[in-house]
C-alpha cells in the first residue's frame, strides 16, 4: 500500500468510492433518509452535540441526514463528501446547512475545529491508512476538540456487489473498537465514551461508537 497522501492506492480507493455512491445516492437516501433509529445512537450523538464548542465536521456527510440531526441540535456544523450526487441530495433536503464536495483526507491541518464527526465513513479505508488517516483528524482538530467515530464490529469485510442492480461493487470493512482506540490514542486522542451495541433492523453485526478528545 502507498502510505504518503496523494498516493495511487489511495488515489484508486478515493475513485472507487465515490463512483459507488454517486450510483447509489438516492437509493441509499431513500433507505437511510429518516434520523437515526437507535436511541442509543442518538444519546451518542446527544453526547456529542453537548460536549464540543466550535466549528465542526462531519466527513462522508452521504445525504447529510446526521449532519442535519446535530444542527438541529445546536451544533455549529458543515457536512463534506466524496460524492458530488450525495452532496447535491444533502443540499436538496437541508438546505439550511452547508454542505461541500470534499475528501476527508484533504481536511485542513490548522487545528481549526471544534469537532469532528465520522458517522460510518472510515470503513472503506483500507487497514494500513488507519493511523494516518486518524493523524489527519487530529491536525484538523483543535486540542480540547472532539471527535465521534461510528463503525460496524467485526474482522470480515463485506463486499457488496451490484447493489439494487447498480453495475458497482464496494468492500465495507468492519473494525474491532479496540484497534480503532489504538489508532485514535496513537494520533492524540482520548477516549472519553465507548459504546457497542447489539445489531437493529437490517444491521448483521454489532455497531460501535466511540467519543474522543484531542488532548495532544
Amino acid at each position: 500500500m502507498v502510505g504518503e497522501p496523494g498516493g495511487d492506492v489511495r488515489a484508486d480507493v478515493v475513485s472507487e468510492v465515490r463512483t459507488f455512491y454517486d450510483a447509489l445516492a438516492e437509493d441509499y437516501d431513500g433507505m437511510f433518509r429518516e434520523e437515526p433509529s437507535s436511541p442509543l445512537a442518538r444519546a451518542m450523538l446527544g453526547a456529542f452535540a453537548e460536549v464540543v464548542d466550535g466549528p465542526v465536521t462531519e466527513v462522508g456527510c452521504g445525504p447529510g441526514r446526521v449532519t442535519a440531526y446535530l444542527s438541529r441540535s445546536g451544533v455549529s456544523i458543515a457536512g463534506i463528501d466524496l460524492s458530488p450526487e450525495m452532496v447535491r441530495i444533502a443540499r436538496r433536503e437541508h438546505p439550511s446547512v452547508p454542505f461541500e464536495v470534499g475528501s476527508m483526507w484533504d481536511l485542513p491541518g490548522d487545528a481549526g475545529l471544534g469537532g469532528l464527526v465520522a458517522w460510518y465513513s472510515i470503513i472503506h479505508t483500507p487497514d494500513d491508512e488507519l493511523g494516518a488517516l486518524f493523524t489527519r483528524f487530529a491536525r484538523a482538530v483543535r486540542p480540547g476538540g472532539w471527535l465521534l467515530v461510528g463503525f460496524q464490529v467485526g474482522d470480515e469485510p463485506l463486499l457488496l456487489e451490484r447493489p439494487l442492480g447498480h453495475d458497482v461493487s464496494l468492500e465495507f470493512r468492519r473494525l474491532r473498537p479496540e484497534r480503532v482506540v489504538e489508532l485514535m490514542v496513537a494520533a492524540g486522542f482520548e477516549l472519553s465514551g465507548q459504546l457497542v451495541r447489539a445489531p437493529e433492523g437490517r444491521e448483521v453485526v454489532p455497531q460501535a461508537l466511540l467519543l474522543a478528545r484531542r488532548v495532544s
